[in-house]
């Protein structure tokens, strides 16, 4: 048996019904602030410092994520999934 049930509804309304917190401003005010930055060019400000810690952390989670689907499939993993 398979039943499937459809929402249709916006992203914010999807939000508002979860309760989540509206982000909106803040994400537009932080957009606004580093272009401002990167346009003036101010001193001591490298914009791909912003995005180092991102990729660092990409990286590391998807070096996790080969390990425990390596122990997985070997039988080895400590993770609890057997």
């Amino acid at each position: 048996m398979k039943i499937n049930v459809t929402f249709d509804m916006t992203p914010e309304e999807f939000r508002k019904i979860m309760g989540l917190p509206d982000v909106q401003e803040f994400q537009q005010e932080f957009f606004n602030t580093v272009m401002e930055k990167m346009r003036s060019g101010e001193d001591g400000y490298d914009p791909m410092s912003l995005y180092q810690v991102m990729f660092n952390e990409g990286m590391n989670a998807m070096g996790q994520f080969q390990k425990v689907m390596l122990g997985m499939m070997s039988g080895n993993s400590t993770t609890g999934f057997k």
